[in-house]
């Protein structure tokens, strides 16, 4: 479906203004609008099509999913079974591996989109998102550079926010960092290790993208260091060759979650011993109950913990500050190094943009949790907020997709009566 296809044009609200530098459009929508062309607002659009909802995607990248195409590194694998990660009514292909690359996963996207004929409008920046109350519509304004600088406001009755929680980098403030000198860098403008050849470099953070940029570096033997503040769960990422989420999905079935976490504990030491002597210390609260309280993913191991147990990756404490071409951290202890990885995650960006303080937190999070955080009022939901993955977000899709289509399915109905009453009134007077 084309965005000339979705956009319906009602003359009081479809006119285009130039004051010389912007044009100034405004189109009206016979459907939702999805912000955020990555999963989560392809599996809301494809979903809308099958229930014949006509609908406008805009995104302020220059492609879909561009987390995925510009802002992750080279050796990046779903770090889940394809099973658990495709999209609603689109399964892999069968020829996939069971973990796809990143390469694989955003040509099954494309594809995604292709089947389902999704053409995002891209270079769409979203200044603003408000809701009318005398109207009953949201207004939402875009604006895009090129070829012309132009600003769009579209006028809607159902808002998709599908921009999910890592669409804008976190960069922590360190005492020094200008003083430092040498290359500084966020993980997502990372790509490969081979640049690093014999580099010493400090990676900041332990999850999963702190722990495979490690391995990575190990890999073109640059001599990695990471920085290790706070406790972490460092998991197998298979048992007994099968995946160490699916037979945590399998044991959830049956028993109660944190005796599912001290089965995978359990495991996790039989498997992996003791991280702790390496630094690595466990949180009390376990894996699954962690991810479920504060949305915080335990590491599945792909080789790095190998590594440090080798000694090839350095566990190091908290950076007190930086200094010429070294870095303080906070047991005393100087670091010499050459460059900076900063594996710090990300935040959603939700509250720059959604002038609403109801639905979602100050955090850019909805304040309801998962499985009710997909619907707010007057017509605004959220897709890809429930810090449960792709799963999860394909889950939100279908139920957003489906209330909408059963609000809008009515709407229409009801006009289209109107207008048949109208008609037969008029047919009346000759």
């Amino acid at each position: 479906m084309t965005h000339n296809s979705t956009c319906i044009s009602i003359p009081p609200l479809a006119h285009t203004i130039d004051d010389g530098f912007f044009d100034h459009r405004c189109i009206w929508v016979n459907g939702p609008v999805i912000v955020g062309a990555g999963p989560s607002g392809l599996s809301v659009a494809a979903a809308l099509k099958q229930q014949g909802v006509p609908f406008v995607v805009v995104d302020r990248a220059d492609c879909i999913a561009s987390l995925w195409q510009h802002r992750t590194y080279d050796r990046l694998k779903l770090h889940l079974p394809k099973q658990f990660c495709q999209l609603p009514n689109f399964p892999f292909p069968e020829e996939f591996p069971a973990y796809p690359s990143k390469f694989q996963f955003i040509s099954y996207l494309e594809s995604y989109a292709n089947h389902f004929d999704i053409t995002p409008r891209f270079n769409e920046t979203v200044q603003s998102a408000k809701y009318d109350e005398t109207f009953g519509l949201w207004r939402v304004k875009t604006v895009s550079l090129s070829p012309k600088p132009t600003e769009v406001e579209y006028i809607c009755r159902w808002l998709v926010v599908a921009t999910g929680e890592n669409s804008e980098k976190v960069v922590p403030e360190f005492e020094g960092i200008e003083e430092f000198g040498g290359h500084v860098m966020h993980a997502c403008d990372y790509k490969s290790g081979e640049a690093y050849h014999g580099k010493r470099v400090l990676v900041v953070g332990c999850g999963n993208s702190g722990m495979e940029i490690s391995l990575d570096l190990c890999n073109h033997d640059a001599k990695p260091s990471m920085v290790v503040r706070s406790s972490v769960h460092i998991l197998p990422r298979e048992i007994l060759g099968k995946s160490t989420f699916e037979v945590a999905i399998s044991l959830m079935k049956w028993l109660p979650l944190h005796m599912v976490d001290k089965m995978l504990l359990i495991i996790a030491r039989l498997v992996l011993g003791n991280t702790e002597k390496y630094g690595l210390k466990r949180p009390s609260t376990g894996p699954l109950q962690l991810k479920n309280a504060a949305g915080k993913t335990p590491v599945l191991d792909i080789g790095a913990l190998q590594k440090i147990r080798a000694g090839e990756i350095k566990v190091v404490t908290g950076i007190k500050k930086f200094r010429q071409g070294a870095v303080e951290l906070v047991n005393g202890e100087v670091l010499e190094i050459d460059s900076v990885i900063l594996a710090t995650g990300y935040r959603s960006n939700v509250p720059s943009w959604l002038k609403e303080n109801e639905f979602f937190s100050s955090d850019g999070i909805p304040k309801s949790p998962f499985p009710n955080g997909w619907k707010g009022k007057a017509g605004l939901y959220a897709v890809g907020f429930t810090r449960r993955g792709l799963s999860g977000a394909s889950l939100d899709a279908i139920n957003v997709a489906q209330d909408i289509a059963k609000s809008w399915k009515e709407e229409t109905k009801q006009k289209r009566k109107s207008v048949a009453a109208r008609h037969r009134r008029c047919i009346s007077h000759f």
